[in-house]
């Protein structure tokens, strides 16, 4: 089971474990390796040791007693086998509900958005002491030593964990989204693309800046490249992010702010350049609900926290992306960190 959603159930996760409602009981069955640090931190749920190899035995043996007739499952966390195995020869119904925990956690709790601006503030933090970092290194670096000096400083020595594996890259590089390091090197004049995220008590931040390395660099939103066509590229992108997160209101489409940020995008000409959606949701998962793209249908609510990342991506030239987790307010968005 999803390591996330058995968390947020129970306050606990492990690489071995079934949580199971049966009305208005609950259970977390794992293993023996397990059990004991399960039991402690665990208070809403019995915790029940299975065998290591077949927890699936014990859940099945729960319902063949209890005398639910129904019960609800996300489809997207079993293979075919293990959903035979659990199922056979009960006699209850299995409702697929895809990403059923998700959809609970799409609304934060307080407690939850507090997780999140720290995890946010902590971020901003290391983009600052990377940027700095990197203008010490100075020219000549290349991107694999760049990606291995941000993983350190967003570690902060292991105080905390990744989001996911940042992503450092220069000029060219930096148009393709998701890139991997490679040996191209830092000059006076490069843009530097830096996509990264921390995790604080396991909920997690994402942010994005481009910028411009003129011997030092500065992740700052305001960047000045002495490149014509980079700098109408940045603007651009700047101003599509603006005008998604102006769109950011209680009740509107996510679609709407996606929107927002691709009019932009496409009047100044590089519609087919911005290949990804708009946004998505943070929290325990990096990748959460709602969706903010051109086909979500989803509508925004209060305390829902989701990125706002319009780019533009020109092939073996370079690519420029702002990305910040915002939180939605009353009043609108609110950028965390």
């Amino acid at each position: 089971m999803d390591e996330n959603a058995l968390f947020y159930e129970c306050g606990f996760s492990c690489d071995n474990a079934l949580f199971l409602k049966l009305g208005s009981e609950a259970f977390f069955i794992t293993d023996g390796r397990y059990t004991t640090e399960a039991s402690s931190l665990i208070s809403n749920a019995h915790v029940l040791e299975g065998d290591r190899g077949d927890l699936l035995k014990t859940a099945r043996l729960l319902m063949r007693k209890s005398k639910i007739q129904t019960v609800a499952y996300n489809p997207l966390e079993w293979n075919v086998e293990r959903f035979a195995k659990l199922s056979e020869k009960l006699s209850i119904t299995f409702q697929k509900r895809p990403n059923f925990s998700q959809q609970k956690r799409i609304i934060k709790t307080e407690d939850e958005l507090r997780k999140l601006q720290r995890a946010a503030q902590f971020g901003k933090e290391a983009f600052d002491a990377f940027a700095k970092h990197l203008s010490a290194l100075g020219e000549g670096v290349d991107e694999k030593r760049a990606f291995f000096e941000a993983e350190m400083l967003l570690k902060r020595q292991g105080s905390l964990g990744l989001s996911f594996e940042p992503i450092v890259a220069f000029d060219a590089n930096a148009a393709k989204p998701h890139a991997l390091p490679t040996d191209s090197t830092l000059q006076k004049g490069s843009l530097v693309l830096m996509d990264a995220g921390v995790k604080y008590e396991r909920y997690c931040s994402d942010r994005t800046r481009t910028a411009f390395f003129d011997g030092t660099l500065r992740f700052e939103k305001e960047q000045h490249f002495s490149d014509t066509q980079r700098q109408k590229v940045y603007d651009t992108v700047l101003k599509a992010q603006e005008m998604a997160l102006k769109a950011v209101k209680v009740g509107v489409k996510a679609s709407e702010i996606d929107k927002a940020a691709r009019e932009v995008i496409e009047k100044a000409g590089y519609g087919r350049y911005f290949v990804h959606s708009t946004g998505h949701g943070v929290g325990l998962d990096i990748h959460e609900l709602p969706v903010i793209s051109a086909r979500s249908q989803a509508i925004i609510e209060e305390n829902m926290v989701f990125t706002i990342e319009p780019g533009i991506y020109l092939p073996n030239q370079f690519g420029v992306r702002i990305e910040d987790t915002i939180s939605v307010r009353s009043n609108g968005a609110e950028i965390m960190g």
